[in-house]
């Protein structure tokens, strides 16, 4: 038995895996990850993978990175954790100060949380609990787009519309309200990504005329939308909607989660439209990948509705037991460090211009609907019938092909149903690049190789819904 299978075999006994159909392992072995170092994954077998997904969009600087585990290493022997409750300690002081200076302006206060769901949680019930405290408890609904995903507690997927994530929580989930994507996808022929992303702000527009007395916030995915299919949009839907939610007084809350700290191009994706959130949360990369931490930082008018003497009941009473890790903020000032000494943004301008030269051939196969870009994500759409960007039955798990075959040539791509996509750490090399394309090429000629073998039409959940 090979030290794969060992491990294997001791993990299928006890664990139960995230996002996973288990009964699939029967057919689609495990992999054991025993090390990793830069880009790349090592097994126990000693086979290594690239992690083009950056082991699930956390990971920007690579594993095992030498300047965060030496921040990690000196904070674990300082303190492990203290309560912050009433105590405070030097890096989520430091951290906290850095995250305001860093983002935009306005945004002076800040409330950790323990991961993305967590976060986006919190943002809603600021929100909720805000304009309870001045005055309009009729503002308790939320507005969020088709086809978003913002985690998965139960709140959290109230404000997503990926069926196949929350269809079955139904009974469970908040009454929002849900207007059209401004996903680009689907613009018509010749319309431009602005054109068609100011057009689709009109329902936008109608729900806040229509709801806005009983809405406390509209959340977004700026830019990209991840879990959904890296659909992507045009930054004036942010500015449009930054000056809508002034004007019928409703809160902005910015899931910048997965896009934040340089994904898109910019540290943060509302940089692009030029505003401000009035909630902007922020994980995943924020650790550079090692360590759960969370922050939802917010405006001071926000804060000031909370602060009152005890017997107000204004305080927020929510809590984590880990918040504010010492440890997850130690890495989390060193990858901060990384950004600002390595110039990281204008280093992956470089970098993002060969994932679209490396890829651009795509675009021109008989099953690829598009090859989209937006900063240091890419994503290629695969279909059945390219005039009609008609979907791939979801039942036929094209991507799993891809993902398969990607794992045979030592790359982990792990494809959103029918979405092959890049979104690697930002120390990829050039030649790393080029071989991800390669791959991706290959994977995609093998899953599109067969006709369809499923005769189905619309279905509930399209290919690109298919968890990633």
């Amino acid at each position: 038995m090979s030290l794969n299978d060992h491990w294997m075999q001791r993990d299928l006994a006890v664990l139960w895996h995230p996002c996973t159909q288990m009964k699939d392992h029967e057919q689609l072995p495990l992999v054991p990850i025993r090390s990793g170092s830069g880009v790349w994954l090592e097994d126990f077998d000693g086979k290594r993978y690239l992690d083009a997904v950056s082991s699930w969009w956390v990971n920007v600087f690579g594993h095992a990175n030498p300047r965060i585990n030496q921040r990690i290493k000196d904070q674990v022997d300082q303190l492990e954790h203290v309560i912050l409750a009433g105590f405070s300690h030097a890096p989520v002081v430091e951290l906290s100060e850095r995250l305001v200076k860093l983002t935009p302006a306005g945004l002076d206060r800040v409330f950790y949380a323990d991961n993305g769901s967590s976060c986006i949680e919190v943002a809603l019930k600021m929100s909720f609990h805000y304009w309870l405290n001045v005055g309009q408890p009729a503002k308790k609904r939320f507005v969020t787009l088709s086809n978003s995903y913002h985690g998965e507690t139960v709140a959290a997927m109230s404000v997503g519309d990926v069926a196949l994530f929350t269809d079955t929580y139904k009974a469970l989930l908040l009454d929002t309200l849900k207007v059209p994507s401004p996903d680009c996808y689907y613009r018509p022929e010749g319309m431009s990504w602005e054109a068609h992303s100011r057009a689709m702000f009109a329902h936008m527009e109608q729900c806040l005329a229509e709801h806005h007395q009983e809405v406390a916030a509209v959340i977004v995915e700026p830019l990209i939308q991840g879990a959904g299919g890296m659909r992507m949009y045009h930054p004036v839907y942010l500015e449009l909607l930054r000056e809508a939610c002034d004007r019928y007084g409703v809160h902005l809350i910015l899931d910048e989660i997965a896009v934040g700290f340089g994904r898109t191009g910019t540290m943060f994706a509302c940089e692009q439209a030029g505003i401000r959130p009035d909630f902007l949360c922020l994980s995943k990369a924020l650790t550079g990948g090692y360590l759960p931490l969370a922050a939802c930082l917010t405006t001071d008018q926000v804060y000031q509705a909370f602060y009152d003497d005890y017997s107000s009941l204004r305080a927020f009473l929510h809590s984590h037991s880990y918040t504010g890790n010492p440890l997850a903020c130690a890495a989390a000032l060193a990858t901060l460090d990384i950004f600002e000494q390595d110039k990281v943004i204008e280093a992956n301008k470089r970098l993002a211009a060969r994932m679209a030269s490396a890829t651009a051939h795509l675009a021109d196969h008989p099953h690829v609907a598009e090859v989209r870009q937006t900063g240091m994500a890419l994503a290629i759409e695969m279909v059945q019938d390219k005039a009609s960007k008609t979907a791939y039955p979801w039942q036929e798990r094209r991507g799993l092909k891809v993902y398969q075959h990607a794992l045979e040539r030592g790359a982990l791509l792990r494809p959103l149903g029918s979405v092959v996509y890049f979104l690697p750490p930002y120390v990829i090399s050039e030649e790393q690049i080029d071989f991800l394309a390669e791959v991706a090429s290959e994977g995609i000629d093998i899953a599109t190789r067969e006709s369809v073998s499923v005769a189905l039409g619309n279905t509930q959940y399209p290919g690109f819904r298919d968890p990633g």
